[in-house]
């Protein structure tokens, strides 16, 4: 009889460990979906800044994309991306041809997806810090390159416009940037460093805070 009840209560012990386990599960995709569909209302917000390119546009959504990185792994964050770019669709359209938000996926990944390795890698706040700089410098350094030889020329090709065209709009801003080179030196580079500079330190200083509170709700 006795073997029976411990039988009966080890399996009543594993249906509820398996419940809540579901439970913790959906509990987490809703929260990535939460996050995507915020960090699409901070890319609502952005905005350009003065003296640098006027097609780039400084927003706050990498914040949702790297704390969700670092709290669920790098495939909730890409999740937390994709939802991002897709709500961006649906409520404005693509105001670039499909090119800003193929930069935005390349762009984005390029942030986080070194961030989280190396904070999953030793979950500290030393390391986070470090997997946030590295990861500024990388995205930094892909956003030239995909924009000089990807992303601006494809742009000109389906606008009717050339590199000088491009070109000639950061002039118009900031007179020292007078050809391509000097667009990337005074312009791209610059541009990204702050974006996700600031991005990167705004992360800092909620995470700890904003995930615990997270991690509350979704536990119980």
């Amino acid at each position: 009889m006795n073997r029976v009840n411990e039988t009966a209560e080890s399996t009543l012990k594993s249906t509820e460990r398996l419940n809540h386990t579901v439970h913790v599960k959906v509990k987490q995709i809703a929260f990535v979906g939460l996050m995507g569909a915020v960090s699409a209302v901070l890319m609502l917000l952005r905005f350009p800044l003065p003296f640098l390119p006027p097609f780039m546009s400084f927003d706050l959504s990498g914040v949702m994309e790297i704390m969700g990185g670092y709290m669920f792994g790098p495939v909730a964050a890409f999740f937390i991306i994709i939802v991002k770019i897709l709500l961006q669709l649906v409520m404005q359209g693509s105001l670039s041809f499909g090119t800003g938000e193929i930069q935005g996926l390349i762009l984005s990944s390029a942030y986080v997806m070194p961030a989280i390795a190396i904070y999953h890698w030793k979950k500290t706040k030393k390391t986070a810090m470090i997997g946030m700089v590295v990861s500024t410098v990388v995205v930094s350094v892909t956003a030239v390159f995909t924009n000089l030889y990807l992303i601006i020329p494809f742009y000109a090709t389906l606008a009717g416009m050339t590199m000088d065209d491009i070109v000639a709009l950061c002039t118009a801003v900031n007179p020292a940037m007078k050809d391509a080179v000097s667009m990337v030196v005074l312009g791209i580079l610059p541009f990204n460093l702050i974006k996700y500079g600031a991005t990167s330190a705004v992360t800092f200083f909620i995470y700890k805070r904003l995930s615990r509170v997270i991690r509350d709700i979704i536990n119980n």
